[in-house]
């Protein structure tokens, strides 16, 4: 299958100053704080705080399976004494524990919508980051740019690798508004480094070591090949509920009828000359777009993962609004997403 990557347009407009991305970054992350605060509060009342309400580890009632349930919760003897299949229900823990993983790979400083790909993935970063940290729960993240990862280091006390080529970034899990805010600055000011970092090897950094049962988070445009990062995604499923955030660009789906247009690939540096003019052209790169995100969905799904998909040519925040009501509708009608 073609690979319908993220391409950049070769023009001067497009052109960014070098500490222009850090600026930007800068600029959106001011800007998110009051804007998610007024759009998200709200949606957690009750006995929960956090985006996607955790299992828990305290049992609670049975009741009767509901096509939807994860078969790991049978309640066997209930199950067994009625004749009819009974799921355990557990009370959520109120302590959580979350991570992010986010991929700042060359294809993410990109966009042609309201916003470039990277400033949605820091926006996704910061309203998890604001759904999960207040009363007591902790959020923590690693973070890759450009180039492949360096095999996850071992034990407690290792000093975290910074980033760059080869190299990603361990923020520890801590409680407060404070320390949350300082992750979040760490984020922004990542600089995205030519190349791809091997998105597997990310995912596989919130496997190693194991830590408690909580919310892994992935966010990325899972532009790299599915055999990469299906596997870890599955072995980070059986642990942690997951939800992975997928960002896309409209020109990525199809392109224009613009005539000739030159493009980069941000990825390699390569240029290119496409004739947008020939339908034919348009129609096999939208055909093979909507095959290459078909083919993630379905890994994604395969993975056990909730799957938001997130434009930059749309309200970012009204689309995770959305998620969040429809999981917490699941939720309460006993499903598992």
């Amino acid at each position: 299958m073609a690979r319908a990557a993220a391409v950049t347009p070769s023009t001067p407009g497009h052109q960014q100053p070098p500490n222009g991305a850090d600026n930007r970054s800068g600029a959106v992350l001011s800007r998110l704080q009051l804007l998610v605060t007024r759009k998200l509060d709200g949606l957690l009342q009750g006995d929960y705080a956090g985006l996607l309400p955790g299992p828990g580890s305290e049992a609670g009632e049975s009741r009767e399976y509901r096509p939807g349930d994860d078969v790991r919760r049978m309640d066997w003897p209930v199950t067994a004494r009625t004749t009819t299949a009974h799921v355990r229900r557990t009370v959520a823990d109120r302590e959580l524990e979350t991570w992010l993983a986010v991929d700042l790979s060359a294809s993410l400083d990109f966009g042609t919508g309201r916003w470039l790909k990277r400033d949605v993935v820091i926006a996704a970063a910061a309203a998890v980051t604001h759904l999960t940290v207040r009363g007591g729960n902790r959020i923590g993240a690693v973070v890759g740019s450009g180039g492949d990862l360096p095999a996850p280091r071992r034990g407690r006390r290792a000093a975290p690798a910074p980033v760059g080529p080869g190299r990603l970034v361990r923020l520890p899990a801590r409680s407060g508004r404070k320390e949350a805010q300082g992750m979040l600055r760490a984020i922004a000011g990542t600089e995205i480094r030519p190349g791809r970092s091997d998105l597997g090897a990310l995912v596989d950094m919130l496997n190693r070591p194991p830590r408690r049962r909580g919310v892994a988070v992935v966010v990325s445009d899972f532009l790299a090949p599915p055999d990469q990062w299906a596997r870890p995604l599955r072995k980070l499923r059986v642990r942690h509920d997951l939800l992975a955030i997928e960002v896309v660009d409209p020109r990525e789906l199809e392109l224009p009828d613009v005539g000739v247009l030159p493009v980069v690939d941000p990825e390699t540096g390569e240029l290119h000359e496409v004739q947008t003019a020939d339908p034919s052209l348009r129609h096999r790169y939208a055909a093979a777009a909507a095959a290459q995100r078909a083919e993630i969905s379905a890994a994604l799904r395969a993975a056990g993962a909730a799957h938001l998909r997130l434009r930059t040519d749309r309200d970012w925040l009204l689309d995770m609004v959305r998620f969040v009501a429809a999981q917490r509708h699941a939720r309460t009608r006993g499903t598992t997403r």
